[in-house]
């Protein structure tokens, strides 16, 4: 048997680039040769196992040839006399079909290492289109690969446009797109994948909720930047460079939905927009099972964002108080503060606005901690319940904000 290191591990070591982790071909091996080192197989008949002591992957040389539909339907074939080169045509794009052998030789059969230093994602062989995941995976490798400034090889890129015309990405299951996505999304610039697939027309197909927004419109005073897809792709961006947090970039991905749905009569203004992109980024979620902490978050920011962005001591107190238990700040003030990390880079997700404060945040974690300092202890010792109570806490809260409100605007005179 012979041992090769294969495919991202090449690619990141060649790149300079720390390797995450390491994935091994063995040529010349069989099922039972590999069970005898004690290795343990992944799956039922599927030639992958994890190592004793490392627990690294090492798959046996495979071809795949495909029988249905989708990514799955692959015939794959594990015979010892599948060659190292049969391994790596298989594989989608030639920066990932380059594999070292143990002695240190690089053994580059398709022009990876050429492609590398281009910088150009460019498939194998008219294979790719076999595998629909395969559009999202380009996709995610730009986003992926941004600080290298990867391009997609026209032929690619022409390859990914018919197969998203094609209708084989219908056949992707959720699990799989959400979990391309998730990855995507904690890229060093997540907005180029979905570039990416807009520019293909994957993105209608997969999202075209979020597709439609760059056809829409924006005020060119408050979104010099032009529709509200190119604003929801800065406002990404922006999420990105302020939290390393998967479930505040997915929020700033989807909080304007609703703009895609506002009729066009009303253009270039988005009125109740809020409130309108509340059942597409259900609907979104529910359709690639997004985990339901993250789907909360992001129905919270698209309901409250508009609110939160007029937060100041000029708003009505009972608005203020109506966006904090809206926001459900008193028992969650966590995650409150991640929907006032989404709305600041909403404020930043603009053209000539990405470097503005945001003073807001700020506003709305001094509310926060005025309204938190209601004791409700007292109110229980002086006999009150039921109603009474809640009215007399609703008071008190008002009351703290009322106090806070002065004192901010205290603060700003001096």
């Amino acid at each position: 048997m012979d041992v090769y290191l294969v495919g991202g591990a090449v690619r990141d070591a060649l790149l300079d680039i720390p390797i995450a982790d390491r994935d091994w071909v063995v040529v010349g091996g069989s099922v039972e040769q590999m069970l005898e080192l004690g290795c343990q197989q992944v799956g039922k008949d599927f030639p992958v196992f994890l190592h004793p002591v490392s627990r690294e992957e090492y798959a046996l040389a495979r071809t795949e040839r495909k029988q249905g539909r989708g990514y799955h339907g692959f015939e794959v074939n594990a015979d010892a006399s599948v060659t190292l080169e049969e391994d790596l045509l298989r594989r989608d794009l030639t920066i990932n079909a380059m594999a070292v052998a143990e002695n240190g030789d690089l053994i580059d059969p398709y022009g990876g290492k050429r492609d590398l230093d281009a910088r150009i994602l460019r498939h194998v062989s008219p294979a790719f289109q076999e595998d629909p995941l395969r559009v999202l995976r380009v996709a995610r490798f730009r986003a992926q690969l941004a600080e290298k400034e990867f391009v997609i090889a026209p032929e690619t890129l022409s390859l990914m446009q018919d197969m998203a015309q094609s209708g084989e990405l219908h056949a992707l299951v959720p699990e799989r797109v959400w979990q391309e996505v998730s990855k995507a999304l904690m890229t060093a610039k997540p907005s180029l994948f979905f570039d990416t697939l807009h520019q293909v027309g994957a993105l209608a197909v997969l999202m075209p909720e979020l597709d439609v927004l760059f056809a829409v419109p924006q005020s060119p005073q408050h979104h010099p930047e032009g529709d509200a897809g190119t604003h929801s792709l800065m406002v990404l961006d922006a999420a990105a460079r302020l939290r390393d947090d998967l479930a505040i970039r997915f929020a700033a991905l989807v909080h304007d939905l609703g703009k895609g749905v506002t009729p066009e009569d009303y253009w270039p203004s988005h009125p109740q927009h809020e409130m309108a992109g509340v059942p597409l980024v259900n609907a979104l979620c529910q359709r690639y099972r997004v985990p339901k902490t993250i789907q909360r978050l992001a129905v919270r920011v698209t309901e409250w964002h508009g609110q939160i962005h007029a937060g100041g001591p000029s708003m009505p107190l009972s608005d203020q108080l109506a966006v904090l238990k809206g926001c459900d700040a008193f028992r969650q003030p966590d995650e409150f503060d991640a929907i006032l990390t989404v709305c600041e880079a909403d404020s930043r997700g603009r053209l000539g606005f990405e470097n503005q404060s945001y003073e807001q945040k700020a506003y709305w974690r001094g509310a926060l901690l005025a309204v938190q300092g209601v004791d409700a202890r007292s109110l229980v010792s002086a006999g009150l319940q039921g109603e009474a109570m809640a009215q007399a806490i609703e008071q008190l809260r008002l009351a703290c904000l009322d106090n806070f409100c002065t004192r901010w605007l205290d603060e700003q005179d001096s």
